[in-house]
């Protein structure tokens, strides 16, 4: 198939190419607070994947014989001598919470979870794992062989509130550690500050106006002050509670 031919179909939403089934992927973003999340595996690419789990909260099961020297340490540096010795213990890290169960996969450990990711270095393994979980109507991801999972994992940027997700649906990793590069640069720490400061006002506003429209201007007028480059020149002031009760003042009416 001709390179042009192959992006009008792309751009049509085709899901061939080349006679092969190009998945078209729906970006979402999940909470998993307080979800039991599951990995199988304990390697370098089942780290990256409870790292990211932790980070967003959730109660990961780590279910591997083995795992790197940074998920042993955070799998048992606060357990208990006898759960130690059983190599099953759970530690708080930030908000998430990390149980290892020192064992190879066995059918029945999915059962409930929010999401598994077949993260071992065995792929008939994660292929079982795979078959069990849509048996199950759970959320998969195959990191060996992405075609066999329900979902992906992106690269992930994130600058506070600002989560970017960068995916190149399997064109090629390094495209997208290349691309994601690319957003680093453009969206730097400012954009941390920046948006917190939104939300504030955001807050703020809504808890002060009741009237739709009123709210609605007060939105836009906000969108386009230059806060983001005073940020960027270190020259923005922090709003006091009397400013900001000025500033909606002199903004209610258009």
């Amino acid at each position: 198939m001709k390179l042009n031919e192959s992006l009008s179909r792309a751009r049509n939403g085709s899901r061939e190419c080349g006679g092969m089934r190009v998945p078209v992927y729906l970006p979402i973003m999940l909470d998993c607070a307080a979800q039991r999340c599951v990995v199988i595996g304990g390697g370098t690419v089942a780290e990256r994947k409870v790292l990211g789990l932790l980070e967003a909260a959730a109660a990961v099961i780590v279910i591997s014989p083995d795992l790197t020297p940074r998920l042993t340490e955070l799998a048992t540096k606060h357990g208990t001598a006898e759960l130690a010795e059983r190599r099953e213990t759970a530690e708080l890290v930030g908000q998430g919470r990390l149980t290892w169960l020192a064992r190879c996969y066995a059918s029945g450990d999915i059962r409930g979870a929010f999401l598994v990711y077949a993260a071992s270095n065995d792929r008939v393994v994660n292929e079982a794992v795979a078959s069990e979980a849509r048996s199950l109507g759970i959320p998969v991801n195959v990191v060996s062989h992405a075609e066999a999972g329900s979902f992906i994992s992106p690269g992930v940027l994130r600058r506070g509130r600002l989560t970017v997700a960068v995916s190149t649906s399997g064109a090629g990793p390094v495209a997208a550690g290349q691309i994601k590069g690319l957003l680093e640069e453009v969206l730097g720490a400012e954009y941390e500050p920046y948006l917190e400061f939104l939300h504030m006002m955001r807050t703020e506003i809504k808890m002060r106006e009741a009237a739709s429209e009123v709210r609605g201007r007060l939105l836009r007028k906000l969108g386009m002050l230059d806060v983001l480059n005073e940020i960027r020149q270190r020259t923005f002031i922090e709003w006091t509670p009397e400013f900001i009760d000025g500033w909606i003042a002199a903004n209610r009416e258009e």
